[in-house]
């Protein structure tokens, strides 16, 4: 059924005039006439009495006018709806990203709300290995993740370069240092985030290379918490140097430099090649490019 016809009833309903709808509507009489009688065919009713002398709908005609009004009406919601998502002042953008990741994505957000204050945005807590898989199975239409994606079906572009800061509290024995070499980290107490991520992979890698003991005694499931216990001197660990850049210039945890490691983290905004983006998706994409 074609909306054309349902427009065509009703305004011949409202103005109870075949005539008079045609003007309306910008068609000839016998335009009009005709889709109301193909309405009638496909629908099977008569919905207008041509017995009568004045202009009376039947049984049928009083329901179709009422489900053509609601019709109209809803594509007259969905005409604005989508007018308001083509200039970002509706619609809703849900990006994923893991407890670190979603802070590189913050000053970027307090733009892009400034600019489209009624989009609503949600950043939703992944996995960063599972992001992918779930950009590419539509359940997210941006993610953040801190390595390459490794699918022609994924693009991604660098919204931010950070480094792994080496971190441990003001009365330990290191503090006063401003470098060290792995083999004297071989006795220490490393706080360890327990998400598999490549960066734990290389840490756990070079110290095997070089032979040094990597005693991984604690692991936590957030930063947060690390970064507490790192405080407290419970253990050293290896964070984000964003996530830790507030505490180092406060010097409630120092950072010290590991000769041998110098491992750069490049921040990547994640999308699906081949599937069209939401115009608030894009409207994003454009802000941090």
């Amino acid at each position: 059924m074609e909306l054309y016809a349902l427009e065509v009833f009703l305004t011949i309903a409202t103005e109870k005039s075949f005539s008079r709808a045609a003007r309306i509507l910008d068609r000839t009489q016998p335009a009009v006439s005709l889709a109301l009688q193909r309405l009638e065919q496909e629908l099977g009713e008569k919905l207008i009495d041509r017995l009568s002398r004045e202009f009376t709908l039947t049984d049928a005609g009083r329901t179709v006018l009422d489900y053509a009004r609601r019709f109209v009406s809803l594509h007259q919601e969905l005409d604005n709806s989508l007018a308001e998502l083509r200039d970002n002042s509706a619609g809703r953008l849900t990006i994923g990203a893991n407890e670190s990741t979603s802070l590189y994505l913050l000053r970027h957000i307090e733009r892009y709300r400034e600019l489209f204050p009624k989009v609503k945005v949600t950043v939703r807590r992944s996995l960063s290995s599972k992001i992918p898989n779930e950009l590419l199975d539509g359940n997210l239409e941006l993610g953040v993740i801190s390595y390459e994606p490794g699918s022609d079906r994924l693009q991604s572009k660098i919204i931010y370069s950070d480094s792994l800061a080496f971190v441990v509290s003001p009365k330990h024995r290191l503090a006063r240092r401003k470098s060290v070499s792995i083999d004297e980290l071989g006795a220490e107490t490393f706080i360890a985030h327990n998400v598999v991520s490549p960066y734990r992979e290389v840490v756990v890698r070079t110290f095997r290379d070089r032979k040094v003991p990597l005693l991984m005694e604690i692991e936590m499931p957030t930063i947060e918490t690390i970064r507490k216990l790192v405080q407290n001197n419970q253990g050293v660990a290896f964070l984000p140097r964003m996530c830790v850049e507030q505490e180092i210039e406060q010097r409630i945890l120092c950072e010290v430099q590991v000769k041998e490691m110098h491992l750069e983290r490049k921040i990547r905004l994640v999308y699906p090649t081949r599937r069209a983006l939401s115009h608030a998706a894009k409207a994003f994409l454009d802000l941090v490019g």
